[in-house]
């Protein structure tokens, strides 16, 4: 039987939280920028290829999915510190891109 913990289930609400604003951020700093600001190379790849739309939904199903496998295995602190990453390496860049602290 698998052991549900508040600490897991807060840790998987947050991680997802993060991916969907990365997903929305990127998205819109694709179509407002190009494909040239995506700093993932294979990302920027599948948006010319496919579209951002198709580029972005995959990508972040996969770190969702990812996510998931890595909850039913109870890696809560893996999934934490991937939160942590996430967090400093694509949402906070993409923030301070959109309120114009930084230039694209």
């Amino acid at each position: 039987m698998i052991k549900r913990s508040l600490f897991g289930r807060a840790v998987m609400l947050v991680f997802v939280l993060t991916q969907v604003a990365d997903g929305l951020f990127t998205y819109f700093g694709i179509k407002m920028f190009g494909a040239a600001i995506e700093g993932n190379p294979l990302v920027a790849w599948y948006v010319v290829a496919y579209g951002a739309g198709v580029a972005v939904v995959g990508a972040k199903g996969l770190a969702l999915a990812c996510g998931a496998a890595l909850h039913l295995r109870a890696m809560h602190r893996t999934i934490g510190a991937l939160t942590i990453i996430y967090l400093t390496a694509a949402v906070w860049p993409w923030f301070q891109i959109f309120t114009g602290a930084i230039a694209p």
